[in-house]
């Protein structure tokens, strides 16, 4: 349910990965693989730490170790030791630095986006749906002027503390159940199936933490108290056994939401898992993997091993979080509904307004929202998103000059 943060439960079932490359490196093979923390809710944390191990593709599954390339000839056995420690070291260094920069901007730098967007969402009062980048800018300017720099970053906390209820929920279940946490390379329907049976039983689990998570992210930080960081997995339990939260008649009960949330959070995971591998074979077939001849070639190829990765998971999800973006809204309706929650007003930045709805239910969300506000009440705070990914292919640009002009100093 991410972004991002928050994407939302946005930001989550992206179990992700990619096949092993083998980088050739001053008659050397380096195998790479890119940083990934799954978010089970946002797209907002896919990569995965460099190593030498096989990682798993976009699905989970295992690839068969890559062999490693020996050129022919006595010019690689010549090479001196400790240019290939050298080598190995700074490539070691290259993926971590790539793998850090993308989970800052998905978990830091975005989160304002994530909250903006979030109150966007379930503010049915909304004139404004915030659908382009340039007013979500003006208006976020005025909350940080009202509000202080912290406005934008609030509830970054509870969103970790719900990324690690579900990795270690999924940790357990596949430990004590037949449920694959990875799906082999050789899969199978079968396989597949329990593998989402597996992330939705997670979504299940996390639900109440997630919608604590959520009232932290949109409440307006004109009137609440500074929250404790286990305020999310206090109130997540208050909500789970229905006592000391001091909500509304109208507040939904966790068995309604069970269903529109694992649909949410299986449907991102599914789409963005086939999108990135679509687009690393995409990627993949455009560039086949050559031997370096020199110094310049060698500094491409540490490159092209990292960042396919990056590229495919980025596309994969702005085509998850664009697609399902809908349901997210009707989403986060539900979750804050009875919660008494109190939000920015996002049409000018400088009132605040309750959150009174009586939906019954997903489809009677789904109704209200298009009948009142219009197919475009579905994709209010939008701007949000694009803001969010432009940042996003910023930093991953800028990042891979940086580590392009390393390398080649190195060399």
């Amino acid at each position: 349910m991410y972004s991002r943060r928050p994407q939302s439960f946005n930001e989550g079932l992206n179990a992700r990965g990619c096949e092993d490359v083998t980088a050739a490196t001053g008659g050397y093979a380096i195998q790479a693989r890119s940083w990934e923390c799954t978010d089970p809710w946002m797209a907002e944390s896919r990569y995965r730490a460099p190593a030498l191990a096989p990682a798993p593709g976009p699905w989970g599954e295992r690839p068969a170790p890559a062999a490693a390339t020996t050129p022919a000839g006595s010019a690689g056995a010549a090479a001196p030791e400790s240019a290939a420690g050298s080598t190995d070291q700074l490539n070691r260094f290259a993926g971590f630095g790539v793998g850090l920069a993308s989970l800052f901007t998905e978990n830091v730098l975005a989160h304002p986006c994530i909250v903006f967007r979030r109150q966007c969402q379930v503010n049915y009062h909304a004139k404004n749906y915030h659908l382009t980048p340039f007013t979500v800018v003006n208006i976020m300017y005025r909350f940080s002027k009202t509000q202080g720099l912290k406005g934008l970053w609030k509830g970054m906390g509870s969103t970790f503390i719900v990324q690690g209820i579900a990795l270690g929920t999924e940790g357990i279940i596949s430990e004590f159940t037949p449920l694959p946490r990875e799906v082999s390379h050789k899969w199978s329907p079968k396989q597949i199936a329990g593998h989402l049976v597996l992330k939705g039983l997670t979504c299940a689990v996390a639900l109440p933490f997630y919608s604590a998570s959520l009232i932290e992210t949109v409440q307006s930080e004109i009137i609440r108290d500074n929250p404790g960081i286990l305020d999310c997995v206090k109130e997540g339990i208050c909500r789970l056994v229905g006592m000391g939260v001091p909500h509304s008649k109208r507040l939904l009960p966790l068995g309604v939401l069970v269903f529109p949330t694992v649909l949410h959070g299986v449907l991102h995971y599914i789409i963005s898992a086939i999108i990135q591998k679509f687009i690393l074979f995409l990627l993949r077939k455009k560039t086949p993997h050559q031997l370096p001849a020199d110094a310049s070639n060698s500094v491409q190829t540490v490159l092209d091993a990292y960042f396919p990765e990056l590229i495919a998971s980025f596309v994969a999800n702005l085509c998850a979080d664009v697609l399902v973006y809908p349901l997210e809204t009707v989403l986060h309706r539900l979750h804050i509904q009875g919660t008494r929650t109190i939000i920015d007003n996002t049409d000018h930045g400088f009132e605040v307004l309750p959150i009174n709805t009586q939906y019954e239910g997903m489809r009677d969300c789904i109704n209200v929202i298009k009948k009142e506000e219009g197919i475009f009440g579905f994709y209010k705070g939008f701007g949000a998103v694009l803001v969010q990914y432009t940042l996003h292919a910023a930093v991953l640009q800028i990042t891979r000059i940086i580590y392009s002009t390393l390398l080649q100093n190195a060399t």
